[in-house]
């Protein structure tokens, strides 16, 4: 299991572990996988794609692992694969809602288990265009691949392609500060949008969300979050 123990994903992380767990108990109850128990050897990737690869590497070359899986952040999921790929082993994107992680970054490799942002932007843009369909609209977005997908996804379904109209900012990844997100917040309520997309995850979104309630935006805009998690 390669995962976020640390960083800012890491209660989607905790939540990785303890269904992993979970689910290699049930099986080696059960008689294992063609007669043989399972043993989860896990990793820290702490959110970050060169550490995910590096844990991925280190898992199939030293403890010969058959099978690696997890993620929470895509560019981690994507950077772990295509190390699993280099060494012709199996990834299982366990968190990763981009795009890319089965498309233009996919392979023979790779597999996912949820949803991708293309899903997501489809299954939202059903309330979207019923009830915003006339708003201007405004785009904090995580900047890296999934925060990419999503808002190109949700652009495209909402007819918000208008970056002019609908305007938008990037908040860096994965060390973005307090700071970041209230300068980002403030140039959404200096656009007068009536809709605020908040493309953003785990921690992040968690304290986007606080700053927003203190600058009162709960109150002057309709904020939408894509993806929100629990943790």
């Amino acid at each position: 299991l390669n995962y976020p123990q640390t960083g800012r994903y890491k209660d989607q992380g905790l939540q990785q572990r303890l269904g992993a767990f979970l689910a290699v108990d049930e099986i080696n109850k059960a008689g294992g996988v063609m007669g043989r128990q399972l043993e989860l050897v896990i990793r820290n990737t702490r959110g970050e794609p060169a550490q995910g690869a590096e844990n991925t590497a280190e898992l199939i070359d030293r403890e010969g692992v058959q099978m690696v899986f997890g993620g929470v952040s895509s560019a981690v999921a994507i950077a772990s694969g295509k190390a699993a790929r280099d060494r012709n082993r199996i990834y299982f994107g366990t968190l990763t809602y981009s795009n890319a992680t089965t498309g233009a970054e996919g392979h023979s490799y790779m597999f996912r288990e949820p949803y991708n942002a293309w899903m997501t932007a489809k299954a939202l843009s059903q309330y979207l265009t019923t009830n915003h369909a006339e708003d201007d609209y405004f785009y904090i977005t995580a900047d890296y691949t999934w925060g990419w997908s999503v808002e190109e996804s949700v652009r495209k379904f909402s007819g918000t392609e208008d970056t002019d109209r609908h305007q938008g900012v990037k908040t860096p990844f994965p060390r973005a500060l307090i700071t970041d997100f209230r300068e980002a917040l403030k140039q959404a309520e200096a656009s007068n949008a009536k809709v605020l997309m908040m493309v953003l995850f785990g921690d992040d979104m968690l304290r986007a969300l606080n700053v927003a309630y203190e600058m009162g935006l709960t109150k002057k805009m309709q904020i939408v979050v894509p993806n929100l998690t629990l943790g």
